[in-house]
């Protein structure tokens, strides 16, 4: 399992959010460019990159940002937040992101989003699926930054895409992102057993390096960090099994 650290940008600044709440905001002093550093230090090969100003309106609103990023080159990105149309998807693509994920959009406008699959290559493109766990302990799939809940759930999400060859997922448990609260090792259980051939990656509640070796054991291709990592939560010494270029 490859871990992949996470920058989520809000107001021109790195942020985290607890369970998806825009009002529940965490800030850090430290700028973009100077984590984009420390962890391409620490042997990172990918950086998960979310505009979320971009989730929640629906336009890109740190696009120059995420660029010069790109340009930096030691590590490749995985961008997402606003891409709600073809055009900045591209231009995303073009700016040097190596993948594109694509969240709202994936749930709206599945045929779409199928299309793109085909014509731009399953590994260029991400699907996020957000979601909460209803009363049954269904996976709901949430969408627009989180602030709109679907009835759909997290595995009618992705056989929608069953035959246009997706191959990367990244599911995020809302009600564990940003609380230090574990991940729900259950629902990664469930969906590598379910959908093998997908490259799952885990979002949402890693604490330290034990939740790390419980996502691997899930079978999940991979695991999203933010708070841990920015909190310094893990050593390296611990981070190095998970990171390639360590």
């Amino acid at each position: 399992m490859r871990l992949i650290p996470a920058i989520d940008l809000k107001g021109g600044c790195c942020v985290r959010l607890l369970r998806g709440d825009f009002a529940a905001e965490t800030r850090y002093a430290d700028s973009p460019e100077s984590l984009y550093e420390r962890y391409a230090g620490l042997g990172a090969q990918w950086l998960h990159v979310v505009d979320l100003d971009g989730a929640r309106n629906g336009t890109q609103a740190h696009a120059p940002t995420i660029a010069a990023l790109a340009r930096r080159g030691t590590m490749r990105l995985q961008v997402g937040g606003g891409l709600r149309d073809r055009a900045t998807l591209e231009r995303t693509l073009a700016g040097g992101a190596g993948r594109a994920v694509l969240g709202s959009l994936a749930v709206t406008a599945p045929e779409l989003v199928a299309g793109w699959l085909g014509e731009l290559g399953p590994e260029r493109i991400v699907l996020a699926f957000d979601v909460r766990l209803d009363e049954h302990g269904i996976p709901r799939v949430a969408t627009h930054g989180w602030q709109e809940q679907t009835g759909l759930s997290l595995w009618e999400a992705v056989a929608r895409y069953a035959r246009a060859g997706l191959r990367h997922v990244l599911c995020t448990d809302v009600g564990r992102d940003g609380a230090l609260a574990g991940p729900n090792l259950a629902l990664y259980v469930d969906a590598t057993r379910l959908y093998p051939a997908i490259e799952w990656q885990a979002s949402g509640g890693v604490r330290d390096a034990r939740d790390l070796w419980a996502l691997s054991d899930t079978g999940v291709a991979a695991a999203v960090s933010g708070r841990a990592l920015l909190e310094a939560r893990v050593t390296p010494a611990e981070l190095e099994p998970f990171l390639p270029g360590a």
